[in-house]
């Protein structure tokens, strides 16, 4: 990563932060992305960054000219963590679909064709455990970040041959703002296995240096994904039962 060109969107606290922070260690040239332009600020300044405050959806262009021409690895790891069931507001709905996936996809166009033409380029995209498995409680969430994981392995699919390198993170609970919203929910499913932001960054620079498309910085995810896929009723039976679960919390 020594002189490489990073973007991490998302990058006012909790795991973007820490991914800016490591990248920075690594000897990158990073542009810190949130809406929060205070939060931007404090984070660039802390660590030597470029500060580029605004939505994650257009961040790219401008992003590119601080980075002096070149994006090298773009960090899609802005997010809403939208609670709600099926009955939540069309644009919470529209919202989550909008910061979950577009923006990754709005990113990835204006990546792909430079990417392409030099042959290389890494997409790092933070899906969440909730994109491989589900979470209770929370539907526009859970079906956005299953979205962002179909992009993350079509872009892989399709592009891996021609030097791109994706990589699609997926951790349960983390120690963020994005948990303490997941409200009771995220109590019951995600705190008593938490990890730290830092742990996250970590699972991922493991990841890069194995050439690994998944990021499991909770490695029991695997097996739980392993039994989504071979025993779906089971499955979706003790889902249901941490569901009720929960509804009597």
């Amino acid at each position: 990563m020594q002189g490489a060109g990073v973007v991490v969107t998302g990058a006012g606290g909790g795991i973007g932060a820490a991914l800016a922070r490591r990248f920075v260690a690594e000897g990158a040239r990073v542009v810190v992305n949130d809406l929060d332009a205070e939060k931007t600020k404090l984070i660039a300044d802390e660590i030597g960054a470029t500060a580029l405050p605004g939505d994650a959806s257009a961040v790219v262009t401008a992003a590119r000219e601080a980075l002096g021409g070149r994006v090298d690895v773009y960090c899609a790891n802005a997010g809403l963590a939208s609670p709600g069931d099926a009955f939540a507001d069309e644009q919470v709905w529209a919202s989550a679909w909008d910061v979950n996936v577009m923006a990754h996809i709005r990113a990835a166009r204006e990546l792909l064709p430079d990417w392409l033409e030099r042959g290389s380029g890494r997409f790092v995209s933070t899906v969440s455990a909730a994109g491989l498995l589900t979470m209770v409680g929370a539907a526009p969430y859970s079906v956005t970040k299953h979205g962002a994981l179909a992009f993350a392995e079509w872009l892989s699919l399709t592009y891996r041959h021609r030097g791109l390198k994706v990589h699609a993170i997926c951790p349960q609970g983390v120690r963020t703002d994005m948990l303490t919203a997941a409200g009771t929910a995220g109590e019951l499913v995600l705190a008593p296995t938490a990890i730290e932001p830092e742990d996250v960054a970590d699972a991922l620079f493991e990841g890069i240096e194995a050439d690994r498309f998944l990021i499991l910085p909770h490695p029991e995810v695997a097996g739980y994904y392993a039994a989504r896929a071979t025993d779906p009723d089971r499955w979706l039976g003790n889902m249901n039962h941490l569901q009720q679960k929960w509804e009597g919390v």
